[in-house]
């Protein structure tokens, strides 16, 4: 799931090509070469398919799950509900949606689970099933291919629901649908979601230097004016990792969802925001990030995915702002934020965001669109 700074792909290539190592340049040349063509013939054959097409496509590859499974500070919350609040999960139906390597299944299966039913959509379904045999629990463990909308349980409902459904700006890709789907369908009246609540938080951020390099460096392209593309770069959500020391206000909360009663409309909201400078400085972006709780513990769990906290594979999201503010201690950055799935592409992710800042140094007022694809 990471991107890290930049795109996707091209991330991946710069990561490729410092690894690489070549006796000569022929050599290098031809790899080159062969790289290039392999893009070439994935451009045409996947040139009409949207994010919504790639999705299942994406999971299918073992190096996902393994950034997902490094990330200590999410496996290893998962892990400890589990196994330090196994009364959630001792002799219960237990259902994991996306359940990818059957981690979580696993992990409730050693906990005592009564029967779990990991459901997969993608081709690691078949690699969940050796897993799951490999380790001696097919008697616990049941693995389902297909997608929660079209399979049927076996069972007509389960007390726990457990699912790792979260995204880049906690809503991108748009799975908390399909849990909310399952938990409609199968969830028992007194049954549990866990995760069951998560939080959305907003802050400001200094970024001269990145946003220099990242937007600015359309305007100067080896000497020619690229700058219509600078428009589009801005629209673009970065997914990185923002220093603590960069932040230049509070921390705001946007919106909290409580799983186990909102609907499907609950994710797709307009709400304001006030942000107070702590310091005189610049403010380059806003940056989101989400928090996880599970609530249904003797003690409160979970996780932050914020700047000021442990680094997650989810990093944070950066919204570059087309003004660079200057900003007071004590001046408060007002607006909104509204965010809703993409009507062509629901795993995408549409954002208007409106700021208004009426200071000593600085007087704006805009609005801003950005699209997380």
């Amino acid at each position: 799931m990471d991107r890290g700074k930049g795109d996707a792909n091209g991330g991946l290539a710069e990561a490729t090509a410092s690894r690489l190592k070549f006796d000569s340049d022929e050599e290098a040349e031809g790899v080159e070469m062969e790289v290039e063509e392999e893009q070439a013939a994935a451009e045409v054959i996947g040139s009409d398919k949207t994010s919504a097409d790639y999705y299942f496509d994406s999971y299918s590859h073992f190096g996902i799950h393994e950034e997902m499974l490094k990330d200590i500070v999410r496996t290893k919350t998962y892990q400890n509900v589990i196994t330090q609040s196994s009364f959630l999960i001792k002799d219960k139906i237990v259902l994991d949606v996306g359940a990818g390597t059957g981690i979580l299944s696993l992990f409730c299966a050693k906990a005592g689970a009564k029967h779990v039913y990991a459901i997969e959509c993608s081709q690691m379904a078949d690699m969940a099933k050796e897993i799951v045999n490999t380790n001696g629990y097919s008697n616990v463990i049941t693995v389902i291919k297909g997608k929660v909308e079209e399979i049927e349980l076996p069972v007509p409902k389960v007390d726990v629901i457990i699912s790792e459904w979260m995204g880049y700006f906690l809503l991108f890709e748009n799975m908390l649908n399909t849990v909310l789907y399952a938990r409609d369908k199968w969830l028992a009246e007194d049954g549990v979601v866990l995760p069951d609540r998560c939080s959305l938080h907003l802050t400001a951020i200094e970024d001269a230097d990145y946003k220099e390099d990242k937007i600015e460096f359309w305007n100067n392209v080896y000497g020619f004016d690229m700058s219509c593309i600078k428009k589009q770069a801005m629209m673009e959500p970065l997914v990185d990792t923002v220093d603590a020391n960069q932040i230049v206000t509070n921390c705001q909360l946007l919106k909290t969802m409580d799983i186990s009663k909102m609907t499907s409309g609950d994710a797709s909201f307009t709400v304001p925001f006030k942000l107070t400078a702590e310091r005189n400085d610049y403010i380059h972006a806003l940056v989101a990030y989400f928090n996880v709780s599970f609530t249904k513990c003797h003690k409160l769990m979970g996780f932050s995915t914020g700047p000021k906290s442990k680094a997650t594979h989810w990093k944070q999201t950066v919204l570059y702002l087309e003004d660079v503010i200057t900003i007071c201690e004590g001046e408060t950055l007002t607006g909104s934020m509204t965010v809703s799935n993409n009507k062509k592409n629901p795993r995408d992710i549409d954002i208007k965001l409106k700021y208004l800042l009426n200071g000593q140094r600085s007087q704006v007022s805009r609005t801003q669109f950005y699209k997380m694809r």
